[in-house]
């Protein structure tokens, strides 16, 4: 059973098997820093070791000034900028654009997710062809460092008190956004700039922060 066919396609991600064994929304945080380990030592010689525990497609355009961490996998056509940080257990998919002064940390973007330009994603999913604004970020870590809720399909406790958003396909996010702990975007949403979501957001439903989920 796919568990996030409503707002995510598996098969734009290197970690589709990873993601169809899970049994919650919000497993892949814990277990996912394993899970790269084991793809990285399973890719093929398309794939460079370029330090321990790191591996990149050939066709990966990586800035000198770029950090990275280790594990990650960084693949095809991929675009890591200057000085953008990837700070471990991080996947990056086909086509993706980590940009300028952008920090990743423990999630997985799908082919074509685009973080461009000055974002912060924790512990975070994003979709095929979701996106960024400037300045846009996902945050993992409630103001009171307590355990962290979703709320969709119903609200539940997660136990995690580092989680942070599921962002679906073709998702849009507008520039300075604040996207709080646990939060999902169902495929298609879009939220305006300058925004706090928090909850969910329905599927290609416009959030501009008035309408509350």
């Amino acid at each position: 059973m796919n568990i996030f066919g409503e707002f995510l396609n598996l098969n734009y991600t290197i970690a589709e098997n990873f993601f169809k064994r899970l049994t919650s929304l919000w497993h892949f945080q814990p277990e996912l820093k394993a899970y790269i380990y084991e793809l990285g030592n399973s890719l093929g010689k398309e794939y460079i070791a370029i330090e321990r525990g790191i591996w990149a497609h050939q066709s990966a355009k990586i800035a000198p000034s770029a950090k990275i961490l280790a594990p990650c996998v960084i693949c095809a056509d991929a675009e890591i900028r200057h000085c953008a940080y990837l700070r471990g257990s991080v996947i990056v998919g086909r086509g993706c654009v980590v940009g300028n002064s952008c920090e990743i940390k423990n999630s997985v973007l799908f082919d074509e997710a685009k973080v461009p330009h000055f974002n912060y994603v924790g512990d975070s999913v994003l979709g095929y062809k979701s996106h960024l604004g400037a300045g846009a970020i996902c945050s993992n870590v409630r103001s009171d460092k307590g355990e962290i809720f979703i709320k969709y399909p119903q609200k539940e406790c997660t136990g995690l008190k580092k989680l942070g958003a599921l962002v679906g396909d073709y998702c849009e996010v507008g520039c300075n956004c604040v996207i709080n702990p646990g939060t999902i975007l169902l495929r298609g949403a879009i939220i305006r700039p300058a925004c706090s979501v928090s909850g969910y957001v329905l599927p290609y439903a416009v959030y501009d922060g008035y309408k509350k989920s």
